[in-house]
């Protein structure tokens, strides 16, 4: 597993800095945002270029790819190989990675070279910075992935897709080893300004730490974060027998389609809810064998409660026995690599025993009537756990977690 977040630039770093509650929430530093009616987000602020990469390359990948292509950097430490003198079949070893939006700081760069300075002042290298699919394609290169290698772009449900992609890769036999998860960088001047003008983001420029609430009453909308979540999926039997450290098991996948509105959710949770059965009968599991879910938890007004009316539909009786915690209440939203930071969380939270807290949830929603571990994280056995990611597009995603037992 590897991660870029704005409480940590590693796994281990960033799991503690969860647990003790601390906040990536900021004020926004990578661009002027003073002229903008929102001016904080999860800005990966210890995130420097030129400590990962050489000017030549830093010119030529933008910083969605980059922040993807150190956490696979992690992430491929983490599994004990060396991919540079790897003797296996690499045309079994893939990537198959998530982003919403893809490179939209070169985007804005290029467009106002073109409108200031004319059409041959575009970079050349512009299309392959832009391009969604250029964190797939830059990771499979500096790793020699010579397998299957896609991009899946689902709005806020990438990632999550991204890595039900990689699992049927493997369950049909097509790769060994995946990398997956997602990669975003979006907290740019347009991305920033566009959400606002939709009046999705918490405009709490007077308390960035307590903008993000998820499921509490005063919710006023998400933050708008950036980062990169990779996990690397493997066959069992192939990773049992190079002798892997495991972290858990993947044990079943749900996706579905609310296909009402472009942007707002359905407003029962029917959608999501059909997402997490799947789950549940994909892994064959029982609603009361669950103890936790990662929530996608974005801290809007819609989203928060037609997730609560989710949970409510999918586990019955057994809603109020869940823990239930949302990751963005301490590093914003994510966007389109919102999943693979979260399904990491979840992995964490079940190998330490300990479902991390909802922060800034002082005064619960009423409606959002579930136990979402508010403000201090809570020690629990956890087996098996779900992490949630939805979309805009109406887009659904459910994925389902086993505490490996060898």
């Amino acid at each position: 597993m590897g991660v870029v977040t704005s409480i940590g630039m590693d796994v281990d770093t960033f799991w503690s800095n969860l647990l003790e509650g601390k906040s990536g929430v900021r004020d926004i530093t990578i661009f002027d945002a003073s002229p903008f009616s929102v001016r904080i987000g999860g800005e990966c602020r210890d995130y420097r270029q030129e400590d990962h990469f050489d000017r030549k390359a830093a010119k030529r990948i933008d910083r969605f790819a980059q922040l993807g292509i150190v956490a696979a950097r992690e992430a491929a430490r983490s599994t004990g190989i060396d991919f540079d003198t790897y003797d296996g079949d690499r045309d079994r070893l893939g990537v198959i990675l998530g982003s919403g939006i893809g490179g939209l700081l070169e985007f804005e760069v290029q467009h106002l070279r073109l409108v200031n300075k004319g059409a041959d002042r575009i970079s050349a290298f512009t299309i392959p910075k832009l391009m969604i699919n250029a964190a797939s394609g830059n990771v499979a290169i500096e790793h020699n992935l010579l397998g299957l290698s896609t991009t899946v772009g689902t709005a806020c449900a990438s990632a999550g897709h991204a890595m039900r992609d990689a699992y049927n890769a493997i369950h049909h036999d097509d790769c060994d080893l995946v990398f997956t998860g997602g990669s975003e960088a979006a907290l740019t001047p347009l991305g920033l300004g566009a959400f606002a003008a939709m009046k999705a983001l918490s405009t709490r420029n007077d308390d960035p730490e307590h903008a993000s609430r998820p499921f509490d009453r005063d919710r006023d909308g998400f933050i708008l974060g950036e980062g990169a979540g990779l996990l690397v999926f493997e066959e069992l039997e192939h990773a049992k027998k190079r002798g892997a450290t495991i972290h858990a098991e993947v044990l079943g996948f749900g996706a579905t389609s609310d296909a009402t509105h472009i942007t707002q959710p359905l407003e029962t949770g029917e959608g999501a809810s059909r997402a997490m059965q799947q789950a549940l009968r994909q892994a064959k599991l029982n609603v009361d064998d669950i103890n936790y879910v990662n929530a996608h938890g974005t801290s809007t007004p819609l989203g928060d409660l037609a997730e609560t009316k989710a949970i409510n539909r999918t586990f019955g009786a057994s809603a109020s026995k869940l823990a239930i915690s949302s990751t963005k209440s301490s590093i914003g939203h994510l966007l389109g690599s919102s999943g693979g930071v979260e399904t990491i969380t979840t992995i964490m939270a079940m190998n330490n025993s300990t479902a991390p807290a909802t922060l800034n949830l002082d005064n619960p929603d009423k409606e959002c009537n579930l136990d979402f571990v508010p403000n201090t994280p809570r020690d629990l056995r956890i087996d098996y756990a779900m992490s949630n990611s939805f979309g805009f597009g109406g887009h659904n995603s459910s994925i389902l977690l086993g505490r490996y037992q060898p």
